[in-house]
């Protein structure tokens, strides 16, 4: 099962599923539709005997195999591509999986795998040790957890974030509240050009939707007297 720790910072180890469903190289296309349905899972890693991952095999890379029962096989074949077409014929994961499977480290941050699965267009990455070997899995809906965060807790992580990134003077004339998510800064700020320091350590608290300010003005000191100049 998944689980999140009321941490500021998290990483993929936080948020991912574990124990993974997998397979074998040699596993047969049958028993793969099998364990799709019966653990309801889009995708299962394929292990080689030291439970590397050598790859991921999707319900994308089984479909091909339906169009070897369309009357128009010939037509249907000559319009999937090269690598769809492979498949129509391929009988075990090795030769239906996706190679090689994009992974990530179980101690990347969140933000590290959300990036990595919008630049390759996937909706789950294999988390793996510096050997490669299988430890779960992150999904979309993993990552998208961090933002049922209760905001007391987030409202929490944010007074301890600005407590590490700011002067303790300075953090300490901060209000920090949390309303579905979207963080909101009030108090007193000495100094306006901080604001965007404040903005990006609030934002980097996992489970900050957006940060919003409501600061006040801070208070001038008394103007000095003007010099009396000579009376005549």
């Amino acid at each position: 099962m998944s689980a999140i720790h009321d941490t500021p910072s998290r990483c993929v180890r936080d948020v991912m599923s574990h124990p993974v469903v997998s397979v074998l190289r040699e596993t047969p296309f049958k028993e793969l539709v099998r364990l799709m349905s019966e653990h309801r899972v889009s995708a299962l890693p394929v292990l080689d005997s030291r439970r590397r991952v050598l790859g991921v095999v999707s319900e994308a890379d089984l479909l091909p195999k339906e169009a070897q029962h369309d009357r128009r096989l010939g037509l249907r074949r000559a319009l999937l591509r090269p690598d769809e077409a492979g498949k129509v014929t391929a009988l075990v994961a090795e030769d239906l999986m996706s190679a090689p499977a994009v992974t990530v480290g179980a101690d990347e941050t969140l933000a590290a795998a959300a990036r990595l699965l919008g630049r390759r267009g996937i909706k789950r990455l294999p988390v793996v040790d510096a050997g490669g070997r299988l430890r779960g899995i992150v999904s979309r809906g993993d990552l998208l957890k961090v933002f049922l965060r209760d905001d007391a807790a987030l409202a929490e992580d944010v007074r301890a974030a600005l407590a590490r990134e700011l002067h303790a003077a300075e953090a300490a004339r901060l209000t920090v509240t949390v309303t579905e998510g979207i963080a909101a800064i009030g108090g007193t700020l000495a100094d306006s050009s901080r604001i965007p320091l404040i903005a990006r350590t609030v934002r980097g608290v996992d489970g900050v939707v957006d940060v919003a300010f409501a600061l006040d003005s801070a208070p001038r000191p008394p103007a000095a007297p003007l010099p009396l100049g000579p009376l005549y």
